[in-house]
């Protein structure tokens, strides 16, 4: 099983790679996205994170709040979109 994890406050520059470093710290990541702008490419400081389903918990508890990049992350499951 597989949960989706919003993350926000990210810095800029950072990449999926980084991304999903920092968290295969705390279990399993299969995958990870930065949400760019369409027009001009740039990231637009959040993403998500793919993670095993019993890793979830523990990434969510490890991850929101901690500092990154000199920015504070927000990091909970992310919602279905409608």
């Amino acid at each position: 099983m597989v949960r989706t994890l919003y993350v926000g406050n990210l810095p800029w520059a950072t990449t999926e790679e980084e991304l999903a470093e920092v968290f295969a710290a705390h279990g399993e990541v299969i995958s990870s996205r930065i949400i760019t702008d369409r027009q001009t490419g740039r990231s637009r400081g959040f993403g998500f994170v793919e993670v095993a389903d019993a890793d979830a918990e523990n990434m969510i508890a490890a991850m929101n709040g901690a500092e990154f990049g000199n920015r504070v992350l927000t990091v909970n499951e992310a919602k279905p979109r409608s």
